[in-house]
């Protein structure tokens, strides 16, 4: 099993940055997908931003965070960040990461995913 804890959300005004994190612990080891997503209210939860190991280290964005988002990893402590820049009230979300310890996933879709975290908070205020 795996386990995921994000953490960093908060409240930000329009123009500002965030950082976000997602720790993994548990059976984490081999190729991974870690993606993130978020959820807005009366929204369905949506992609953000995936990194994926399984053909050298690859990164997708949306094309609403493409360019203000940058998603990384750093192996060593099992986590994977999201830093955020240029934020717009329309980021504000609950913010999910999760992953997928297999190879050939693309990491785009919810279904992909076999580990989510908790989710943390991002309000943005204009």
């Amino acid at each position: 099993q795996v386990q995921l804890v994000e953490s960093g959300g908060g409240l930000v005004q329009t123009g500002g940055s965030l950082r976000v994190s997602c720790a993994a612990s548990g059976r984490t080891f081999g190729n991974y997908v870690m993606g993130w997503f978020r959820q807005a209210p009366g929204k369905e939860r949506e992609f953000v931003a995936v990194i994926r190991s399984w053909s050298g280290v690859q990164t997708y964005y949306a094309q609403a965070v493409k360019g203000r988002f940058t998603i990384s990893a750093d192996n060593a402590k099992n986590t994977v960040y999201l830093q955020m820049n240029s934020l717009r009230p329309e980021d504000t979300a609950v913010y999910y990461c999760a992953a997928v310890y297999k190879i050939f996933r693309t990491g785009l879709t919810t279904h992909e995913y076999d580990y989510w975290g908790q989710g943390t908070q991002v309000t943005v205020s204009s």
